[in-house]
């Protein structure tokens, strides 16, 4: 398939060369002509601007953004609803809340242009690992890019299959590692609360990292104290234990690369999504104690900063290559 793709940053760079690895033919615009420069060595195509390639793409067009979510966003949709004809998709593969979603579509109906959001898990590691996706929007049209999803996700790999989910009736997508979770709004609304998820998870093993560090504070009775390796630690529970998980695999990384974390601050950011959790676990009357704790400790981290802290920053540098902006 033809796609443009706009935004090619860590994320989007790299969906546009796993598209064109896998025999696709993406045509990808960034305000960074180097950016562009990077994928078109990589085999995708480049555009000039955004009206070259609207110009270019074959009628109907699919358009992926891969912008910050506000008004980069935002602007980038107000222009392409003037470039755009009946039949064409506009595709957000960001973090856009999903009641944005939901208003975009409903101002992009009339004109008979199309709108599907793309929840997308995968970070910088995608072009190798593939992309978890959740996608909302009109089931045809998601239909219709289904082998941009496909060749974006996981694949089968090498995950045993759940067990029952060899009856009939289950979606195969969803093993595949991409899933149609609804309506349009419904893929971000999903995403959000997975990064939700994660933002607990996350905090989870920071904590507990913290607690085994300070097994050996001054301030406990002598034969009490434990000075315990966090990099082997770390190793041992990625290999069989019940807590194992890519996240771990991650601290597992940056322990390795350097016990202390000393290049980390521990000043942790938010994005957004964990707000937004908290938002409609309020608008749900859902408990929500881990989720909000979380959220609330990163606010915490940037007056004052702990091991655990600097865990969470090495953590959010594995898989997002989010890098922390100095203080």
């Amino acid at each position: 398939m033809q796609i443009g793709i706009i935004g090619l940053g860590r994320m989007g760079g790299n969906i546009a060369r796993r598209l064109a690895h896998g025999g696709h033919a993406p045509l990808g615009f960034d305000r960074n002509a180097d950016a562009v420069a990077a994928i078109v060595a990589d085999g995708a195509f480049g555009a000039s601007s955004i009206e070259d390639m609207i110009a270019r793409l074959p009628r109907p067009r699919a358009v992926w953004l891969m912008l910050p979510a506000g008004d980069p966003t935002e602007q980038t949709v107000e222009m392409l609803a003037g470039l755009m004809e009946s039949g064409d998709v506009i595709i957000d593969g960001g973090n856009s809340f999903y009641k944005d979603d939901l208003r975009r579509a409903a101002a992009l109906q009339p004109r008979g242009i199309h709108y599907v959001d793309v929840g997308t898990s995968g970070g910088i590691w995608g072009f190798e690992r593939g992309y978890c996706m959740m996608i909302g929007g009109e089931a045809d049209v998601v239909a219709r890019l289904d082998p941009i999803f496909d060749t974006l996700a996981p694949g089968l790999g090498t995950i045993p299959r759940t067990l029952g989910r060899d009856k009939p009736g289950y979606d195969s997508r969803a093993e595949r590692g991409y899933v149609h979770a609804g309506p349009t709004g419904a893929g971000h609304f999903v995403k959000m609360v997975h990064n939700g998820i994660e933002y607990g998870l996350m905090a989870a093993y920071a904590e507990g990292f913290d607690i085994l560090r300070g097994k050996a504070a001054a301030h406990l009775p002598e034969a009490e104290r434990f000075d315990l390796n966090l990099t082997d630690i770390a190793e041992v529970w990625r290999r069989g234990s019940v807590i194992s998980s890519w996240l771990l695999d991650l601290a597992a990384i940056a322990l390795a690369g350097n016990p202390e974390l000393s290049q980390y601050s521990g000043k942790v950011n938010d994005s957004g999504e964990g707000r937004w959790t908290i938002d409609a676990a309020m608008e749900e009357a859902v408990p929500a104690y881990v989720i909000s704790a979380a959220l609330f400790e990163r606010f915490r981290s940037r007056s004052d900063n702990t091991f655990g802290e600097r865990l969470l920053s090495a953590m959010r540098g594995g898989f997002g290559g989010h890098v922390e902006i100095p203080q």
